[in-house]
């Protein structure tokens, strides 16, 4: 044994050897950078950092490596990223997701090594996700571990030994658990488990230790392990990470003059476990929420009861729709919950009355309890709702509101949310003066609001200040209901999942005050699909992200980060949107005529180098006599002459006054019609949209005269059918290049540049709805950044079958057997009799014969099925779990769709026809899901 007395020198002016090592690999073109704190690192600058090289270690491992001359110093911090050079310039194709850093012992000599040995982990991996607030607050909510003040890396290495320091992440650690690692040296107990060494906690996460070896000891085998410390028999049982044993060989540093390592630091990623967590939930939006005390909807303090039945169930997870004021045209339109007003502003109607006073007058009392019994119904009275709610709220203002704008907790608040506060209750109170929430039609206020403006109108020595003090009002005791039901979660260990539209109402406080962040002449929607071959155009503005980044997306950083108040996961409605965007001309009302956004138009030159040289005749409508004849039949001379114009003979063009698909859409006839006049508009309203979509190409809007975008599924038009055959054959090949080949590039950096932003904003839980036309390079991106998908069985995702597995759902997604965009189990399996047969024989593996209703038997099979998967999340809607009982079950199953996307002014009004407290009351009920969740791990 080498005597103490070698102990090396120390002397904070010399430079130290640090030899970074880390498996990787790379596609062609890549190269690892190391960047990090001071200018020998960069500055965090990617193009500034420390190249590495690369070498192969065996077939399979491409190890990188860079040595770094630094003066010593404490700690240095660093990451790692992933870059490519093309055409002189640098781009960072990933950035490692920690910041990692490593500490230097300070006996450390000049030219001493310091070997850091590291393991790339992506978001993608199993474990990533237990970091995030959904675990870590709510559902593994521990205290967090103790650091040790007498830590480590104050050992000081000895000559003919190094200092080994072994590093791993563990998330999933309990009260009463420790990390330890065995090993087959003395050091590391030489396999007895009892003897293992012992980690010490260096963060919530992160466990370290550190063993002096002597150079002899090397090559060893060594593995992590979890010990349970019980008070039983005093013996800690281990629980090993799986796999094989992971070796710690002594590293040359690449170079044999530069002698063995003082120090090795082996960050060794995750500790390996043989079965990853997996939970339940269930989703309901809040206003379908039915309790004893609610007002004709559900309300956030309705979500406590919920979420004790949820608790009872074993359940983990709660899932609503978005929550946010959607009071754009004050009448039943409004719940849509995806047309926001404002991002931030919660929702009036979840406003519980009950709660905004401890002492509530009689008089007021009656009217609330009047007002419950007037819309006990069976589906949500939206106006009647709002009608009665902010009657007698304002009842509740103008006697006692004083008290709370007065106090000191409201004043706190409002100068903490006055950013986006008095912009919403001044748009608010604004939409109300000229009778719209239009903001184009207010004159000169239809400018964007500029920060003056608003400090002008939200003067408290304005005459409407009253106006604008009702709103904070209103919102002040939203956010301390919601904020309430939070907490309360947490003490449940049950995790509130919200949820971000896409987009945003084009009369928004948004889009008044940051016009600059929108397209406002253009709309979102969704291409043609199975379920409507029209497309879907929701009316949204769509976003600019070129004036987004320029401050690194914050409008959409500051949404989240309010957000994350109330919730501890999220799902990102239409990810897809990220990647590319179905825009769609303002002048549109349905989706066909849309193209994506960004993407790479068909050039004229590229037209014109297969021979098609007329691009007149591809963008235009094609409307021909014979094709007016197939439409119109004995009304086509009629139709010719009030609609059309003839530009020679047999070929015509709309006139201007109906040349739009919205022109089209308000051809109307008076109320007091008749029948027949009805019906013959109707057939003539759909014909001239069937003429107007008759093309091949839509010109580019950026450049109409040389770029174009081929019109989706160009080849069922007639305008395409009577092109040669060698026109249909060029134009077929680049449709289906434009769709599924030359975007996918394009489309990765499009999403890499946003979400990754976003998503490091906050540590919510993030989950992405990737249903519809899905491009190739989603599901890579999906998984590299961690992101969870969703899989809906009757939505499959695997080529060619009508139907998903659950059983073959990756780790990373969300099960569920339906959403609120599609039927419920029961509606969609009672709808279509030969679709109800393929999946029963197919997917259930049912005997006999099909039953025509979808009993609980059913919907058990379903239900279970979805839990077994191998899915992170199975997630059920509260339709779906009713249905296990023949008690829930006799209600009409149309009357428990949420949403049909189908029809563009749908009444989202789905109530629970039964409280929760009867369900909490259910024993067996809730017994039967406890049953299921434990039958499949999911507890």
């Amino acid at each position: 044994m080498t005597s103490p007395v070698s102990l090396r020198g120390y002397d904070r002016d010399q430079r130290i050897n640090i030899h970074f090592r880390i498996p990787y690999f790379t596609r062609w073109g890549q190269n690892l950078v190391i960047t990090g704190a001071g200018a020998l690192l960069g500055d965090w600058d990617p193009s500034k950092g420390q190249t590495m090289r690369c070498h192969h270690e065996g077939q399979d491992v491409l190890i990188w490596e860079a040595l770094i001359s630094l003066p010593w110093q404490p700690s240095y911090k660093y990451k790692y990223a992933v870059v490519q050079h093309s055409e002189g310039l640098m781009k960072v194709d990933k950035l490692d997701q920690q910041e990692r850093i490593v500490t230097l012992p300070e006996g450390l000599n000049s030219g001493d090594v310091v070997e850091v040995m590291d393991v790339w982990v992506d978001p993608s991996h199993p474990s990533s996700i237990l970091s995030s607030a959904a675990f870590k607050k709510v559902i593994r909510c521990i205290p967090p571990p103790v650091i040790s003040q007498t830590l480590l890396h104050r050992q000081c290495p000895l000559l003919g030994e190094a200092i080994v320091r072994f590093k791993v992440t563990e998330c999933a650690v309990q009260v009463g658990q420790v990390i330890v690692v065995c090993g087959s040296i003395p050091g590391l107990g030489n396999w007895r488990e009892h003897e293992a060494m012992e980690l010490s906690a260096a963060g919530t996460y992160s466990w370290e230790g550190e063993l002096r070896l002597p150079y002899a000891q090397f090559p060893f085998t060594y593995k992590y392990a979890v010990r349970t410390v019980t008070g039983a028999d005093g013996t800690p049982p281990l629980e090993v990470e799986i796999g094989e044993q992971r070796m710690m060989k002594l590293p040359l540093a690449g170079n044999s003059q530069m002698g063995a390592p003082a120090l090795i630091v082996c960050d060794d990623g995750h500790l390996r476990r043989d079965k990853q967590w997996r939970g339940a939930g269930l989703a309901l939006p809040v206003f379908s929420i039915r309790t004893r005390d609610s007002v004709g909807v559900g309300e956030f303090l309705d979500m406590i009861k919920l979420i004790d039945l949820a608790h009872a169930c074993g359940l983990h997870l709660i899932q609503v729709l978005p929550i946010n004021d959607t009071s754009v045209h004050n009448m039943w339109w409004d719940s849509y919950p995806y047309s926001s007003l404002s991002v931030i502003a919660l929702h009036p109607q979840y406003l519980a009355l009950r709660a905004l006073r401890d002492e509530m007058p009689f008089e007021i009392q009656a009217e609330i309890d009047s007002a419950r019994s007037r819309l006990e119904g069976i589906q949500v009275d939206y106006e009647g709702v709002m009608g009665n709610k902010l009657r007698i709220a304002r009842m509740l203002f103008d006697r006692f509101g004083h008290e709370t704008v007065e106090s000191k907790a409201f004043k706190e608040w409002f100068i903490s949310n006055r950013d986006w506060l008095e912009p919403y209750a001044v748009f608010r109170y604004l939409s109300s003066l000229f009778g719209t929430a239009d903001h184009t039609k207010w004159g000169a206020l239809s400018a964007p609001a500029s920060s003056e403006t608003i400090s002008r109108l939200a003067s408290p020595s304005s005459e409407h200040y009253r106006a604008l003090r009702f709103t904070y009002y209103l919102q002040y005791h939203l956010h301390l209901q919601l904020l309430q039901v939070s907490k309360y979660a947490e003490t449940k260990s049950v995790v509130l999942k919200g949820d971000i539209p896409i987009g945003v109402d084009k009369r928004s406080v948004d889009t008044w005050m940051d016009p600059h962040l929108f397209r406002m002449d253009k709309s979102t929607g969704a291409p043609p699909d199975v379920f409507d071959p029209k497309g879907q155009n929701w009316g949204f503005p769509t976003y600019n992200w070129e004036e987004m980044a320029k401050d690194k997306y914050s409008w959409w950083q500051r949404r989240l980060k309010h957000m994350a108040q109330y919730f501890t996961a999220y799902r990102i409605d239409h990810v897809l949107g990220f990647f590319r965007i179905w825009e769609i001309p303002g002048d549109c009302t349905t989706g066909i005529l849309g193209y994506f956004r960004p993407s790479l138009p068909i050039s004229r030159s590229e037209l014109e180098a297969r021979g098609i040289w007329d691009v007149q005749r591809l963008t235009q409508p094609y409307i021909r006599w014979h094709v007016l004849r197939e439409l119109f039949g004995k009304m086509t001379e009629e139709v010719a002459a009030r609609y059309l114009e003839e530009t020679s003979p047999g070929v015509f063009k709309l006139r201007p006054q109906y040349s739009t698909e919205r022109q089209i859409m308000d051809i109307k006839v008076r109320p007091d019609s008749p029948q027949w006049l009805v019906e013959e508009t109707e057939k003539t309203r759909l014909g001239l949209m069937k003429l107007k979509q008759n093309v091949v190409l839509l010109p580019d809007p950026a450049d109409p005269e040389n770029n174009f975008f081929p019109r989706f599924s160009l080849s069922s038009t007639t305008s395409f059918k009577e092109l040669p055959q060698t026109w249909r054959e060029a134009l077929a090949w680049m449709h289906d290049d434009y769709l599924f080949g030359r975007q996918d590039n394009l489309w990765r950096d499009s999403a890499l540049k946003k979400l990754p932003t976003l998503m490091e904003c906050t540590d919510m839980l993030v989950c992405g709805e990737d249903l519809g036309f899905v491009p190739g390079c989603l599901p890579p991106i999906m998984h590299e950044l961690g992101l969870l998908g969703l899989r809906i069985q009757r939505m499959a995702t695997e080529p060619g079958k009508e139907f998903d597995n659950p059983a073959n759902y990756p780790y990373l997604t969300v099960a569920s057997p339906s959403c609120h965009d599609i039927q419920p189990i029961r509606a969609w399996y009672e709808a279509d009799p030969q679709r109800r047969e393929r999946f029963y024989y197919e997917m259930l593996c049912g005997e006999g014969p099909v039953p025509d209703r979808c009993n609980p038997e059913v919907v058990r099979i379903v239900v279970q099925q979805h839990l077994s998967s191998p899915s992170v999340w199975a997630i059920f809607p509260i339709q779906d779990l009713l249905a296990l009982s023949n008690a829930y079950n006799q209600r009409p199953a149309v009357e428990e769709v949420i949403n049909d996307p189908t029809v563009a002014k749908h009444y989202w009004r789905y109530r629970m026809h039964v409280a929760v407290e009867e369900l909490q009351e259910d024993a067996g009920w809730v017994s039967l899901i406890k049953g299921m969740l434990v039958d499949s791990s999911r507890v």
